[in-house]
């Protein structure tokens, strides 16, 4: 998307800033920004790129977070469990999908209401003895927690959850319905 000149007063009152705040952070003068807000002058594009550059960091720092969206009681499955009982904890949790951890402890898959469906519709004869390990997916994406949300939005089109990690460790779990319920 192109930026226009007349967005610099809009998304500085956007981002509650004053011309003395937004000059500061674009290492500009307030009569400049002043001056370009009026129409009165056009900025070099070195001190445009400066101006939206500074917009854009507000931006960011005030984007929702991973940390901020995510839900922090993560339920797991392990690969040996049951499908029957992965099934009575997503729906006594009302949850639609768990990670998969092997016994080292580490995330190895994902199972899924969807995968469970899938799996039943080929095989339904095998539902009791079914294992997480026959019917999980792949490792759902892995974020930091100041991941922002711009990226969690792209990264939930294609995949229906996303484990937010800190030193290694899932410390939450952000689904499609999280996301959609931050929105204003």
């Amino acid at each position: 998307m192109t930026k226009t000149l007349d967005e610099i007063k809009r998304l500085r009152k956007k981002y509650h800033l004053t011309q003395q705040e937004l000059a500061k952070r674009a290492g500009v003068s307030q009569s400049l920004i002043a001056k370009i807000e009026a129409g009165l002058l056009d900025p070099t594009y070195t001190r445009a790129e400066q101006i939206f550059g500074a917009l854009e960091n507000v931006e960011e720092q005030k984007e929702l977070k991973a940390k901020d969206v995510m839900h922090q009681r993560v339920a797991f499955a392990s690969l040996n469990d049951a499908v029957k009982e992965v099934i009575k904890i997503l729906r006594q949790k009302g949850i639609s999908q768990m990670p998969v951890m092997d016994s080292g402890k580490h995330v190895c898959g994902m199972i899924s209401e969807r995968a469970i469906l899938d799996t039943m519709a080929e095989h339904p004869e095998r539902l009791g003895k079914l294992r997480v390990s026959e019917v999980m997916e792949e490792i759902p994406p892995m974020v930091a927690m100041n991941t922002g949300f711009r990226t969690l939005s792209v990264l939930l089109k294609d995949n229906p959850a996303i484990l937010v990690m800190e030193r290694g460790e899932v410390r939450g779990i952000i689904s499609k319905a999280d996301l959609l319920g931050k929105m204003e």
